[in-house]
């Protein structure tokens, strides 16, 4: 078994863990949430299969929504940033990168890592919260639950990375 395998399923652990535990309890001002577990979907590197990405994220999701009592909604969306995470990632690297480049702030530069993060925070949260809403009535709290969510989970990202770095 490869160590990259190993430290993907604690990672896997410990993300599921926060998120269900802790993380799902903080409703700031009854709008924003924290959905830190989508940095396991982030963090994938440059050479990870896209197949060995959905699965990740899917069951990252799954998990997610099983502790979470929000039926498919996690999952769909990590899946789908699963996605496209290998495509977008592709535009913030250099060309002549290594394949099994990290994705962090380290490797990435901070502005490029916090402007794929944002992207895909962002891509998240919309379709979590569309999903979650399945109408567009009440569109305005929709787009400030998204803006939301999306602001402060990039913060907590940003803050594990600069822990991370050192």
């Amino acid at each position: 078994m490869s160590l990259d395998l190993f430290k993907r399923l604690g990672l896997f652990i410990i993300m599921c863990a926060v998120q269900i535990l802790i993380l799902n309890h903080i409703h700031l001002f009854d709008v924003a949430t924290p959905f830190l577990f989508v940095y396991f979907a982030i963090s994938f590197r440059r050479g990870t299969p896209k197949w060995a990405i959905l699965l990740w994220c899917f069951a990252m999701g799954l998990a997610v929504d099983v502790f979470s009592n929000t039926p498919g909604l996690a999952s769909g969306a990590l899946t789908f940033v699963g996605l496209i995470q290998p495509y977008l990632l592709e535009l913030f690297v250099p060309r002549d990168s290594t394949d099994d480049l990290e994705c962090s702030a380290a490797t990435l530069g901070t502005g490029k890592y916090t402007l794929l993060s944002f992207i895909l925070l962002f891509v998240f949260c919309l379709l979590f919260f569309m999903l979650e809403a399945f109408t567009f009535y009440n569109w305005i709290y929709w787009l400030i639950c998204t803006g939301s969510s999306t602001v402060l989970t990039l913060v907590l990202i940003l803050a594990i990375e600069s822990i991370r770095k050192k």
